[in-house]
């Protein structure tokens, strides 16, 4: 399969979805400029990414599974989530139009989904010969499961926006990294400890990962169409 097939498969899931989130901000859509630009510099985060990523790596003095642990939590889970949220911190936390809690889950997602987008088209171009069903399993797991982070990143970010004291949005603002690093490590741990009894907690642990994303992006679409008196 030549490289431009494999790219077209990679990057497919990330539009698609991130098109999806953008349909579900009916009431005060964001600008689609400001939207591009996150998923463009999600994907460029990559590359600081990338160079965090093997400086903790070569960081890792442990073995057995907490070696597997510090990979999963610290070198792909902290640093992934950390330049993520940093694109959102950057490019949309004090624009004019995050203007209601619902635009904090979009922007998060548009990083999220551009750095999911490059990151599969690595994995894709670079392992379809070894296995020709990555893009697939990648497509139905990894992709979701970052945009399902950013979810979370996102409610907790637009609480902190909007609190009303500095004690309550340093609060949410610490959640908003430290929970999807969670998620996003305990998603890591189990595919990587090889560990029968957590492969087996893998799939309720992916539906409470959409049943309470949903929720959240539930309940901040449900204010936005009361704040815009629909």
């Amino acid at each position: 399969m030549d490289i431009l097939r494999l790219v077209i498969i990679a990057v497919i899931p990330g539009i698609a979805l991130s098109i999806g989130l953008y349909l579900t901000d009916r009431y005060d859509r964001e600008p689609v400029r400001l939207l591009i630009k996150l998923f463009v510099f999600g994907m460029l985060s990559a590359i600081p990414t990338i160079i965090a990523e093997r400086l903790l790596s070569n960081l890792n003095i442990f073995g057995g599974l907490l070696s597997i642990a510090w990979t999963a939590f610290i070198v792909a889970g902290l640093t992934e989530e950390y330049f993520k949220r940093l694109v959102v911190m950057k490019l949309a936390y004090y624009h004019g139009a995050f203007n209601e809690k619902l635009d904090g889950i979009i922007y998060c997602t548009f990083s999220a989904l551009g750095f999911a987008t490059i990151e599969n088209i690595m994995y894709v171009v670079s392992g379809y010969d070894a296995d020709p069903y990555i893009g697939l399993y990648r497509g139905l797991l990894s992709v979701p499961a970052h945009m399902l982070f950013a979810v979370t990143m996102g409610y907790y970010l637009s609480l902190a926006k909007f609190s009303p004291d500095n004690r309550t949005r340093s609060f949410y603002f610490k959640r908003s990294l430290v929970i999807p690093i969670f998620l996003h490590g305990s998603f890591n741990f189990i595919l990587m400890a090889g560990i029968q009894l957590l492969m087996i907690l893998f799939i309720p642990f992916v539906i409470f990962l959409w049943i309470t994303n949903l929720k959240k992006l539930n309940k901040f679409y449900k204010e936005s169409k009361m704040w815009s008196g629909s």
